[in-house]
């Protein structure tokens, strides 16, 4: 599980790099240093108020019900675009495009200071690494409460997965000097689809229990082993999308003419 909430803030951590690196390049490095730092502060806020108060006033089949469909719902979002992508029907995730992009806007832009900032690049800054965080929020949040049963400090466990994703991703870019566009993202978004769906439907069919007399979570018959054949189940499922969609657009000769996806797309 922890597997699945670093590899998911990796992957944002590397497209939330991409533009604080334009911005520091192109703008001011203390902006953009202290709009990522800020960013930072405002997701660990969140992940600790709203973990606490679902954690403290839900049921625990009910939290898990709610939550695994949650999971299954954006994990499908993921696997949708990660199937798209690997069939040739969407363009795949280019971090040097966007980074040209960001490094254009921010040469556009006025100047503006305040606070003895650069404004324009505190901002983007701030606004690429919380959104592209809060999907990591959402993931360890939703993790964490749910592995509570097994595991009393399952949220401090998921937060410290995500949080040491930012690091590994610091060092990179500092010895890369440059996007890290040779990060396999794609494959890595993939990965971490399949998993959050996995985990979805294995938290929700146990959910489902609290309609039960007992109100009591469902047990699957092979326990824990049951997410590895989820997990088999949904690779599966995915490969034969991809080598269905491949049929079709090799049939159809369609083409792919944009190179970059948005920078705030997963």
């Amino acid at each position: 599980m922890m597997i699945a909430v670093f590899l998911a803030s990796f992957v944002e951590c590397v497209e939330a790099f991409t533009i604080v690196l334009a911005m520091g390049l192109t703008r001011s490095w203390k902006a953009a240093i202290a709009g990522t730092i800020t960013a930072l502060v405002a997701l660990a806020l969140v992940v600790v108020l709203v973990g606490n108060s679902i954690g403290s006033y839900i049921n625990a089949s009910v939290l898990q019900l709610l939550i695994g469909t949650l999971l299954l719902i954006f994990g499908l979002q993921w696997l949708r675009k990660a199937v798209l992508r690997s069939s040739g029907l969407k363009a795949l995730h280019d971090e040097e495009a966007i980074f040209k992009e960001e490094q254009e806007a921010a040469r556009r832009a006025g100047r503006e200071t305040k606070a003895g900032l650069d404004w324009f690049a505190f901002v983007v800054s701030f606004k690429g690494m919380f959104l592209e965080g809060i999907e990591v929020a959402f993931i360890t949040v939703t993790i964490g409460l749910s592995a509570r049963d097994d595991n009393p400090d399952a949220l401090f466990h998921a937060s410290m997965a995500a949080l040491a994703a930012a690091p590994v991703v610091l060092v990179m870019g500092i010895i890369a000097r440059k996007p890290l566009s040779k990060v396999p993202e794609n494959a890595l978004k993939f990965s971490v689809a399949l998993m959050l769906v996995a985990f979805g439907v294995y938290w929700a069919a146990e959910g489902i229990g609290y309609f039960s007399p007992s109100k009591e979570s469902f047990e699957w018959p092979t326990g824990k082993w049951a997410l590895v054949w989820l997990l088999g189940g949904w690779s599966l499922i995915s490969y034969i999308a991809v080598r269905a969609l491949k049929r079709y657009h090799n049939a159809r000769g369609l083409s792919i003419h944009s190179t970059a996806a948005s920078k705030t797309s997963v």
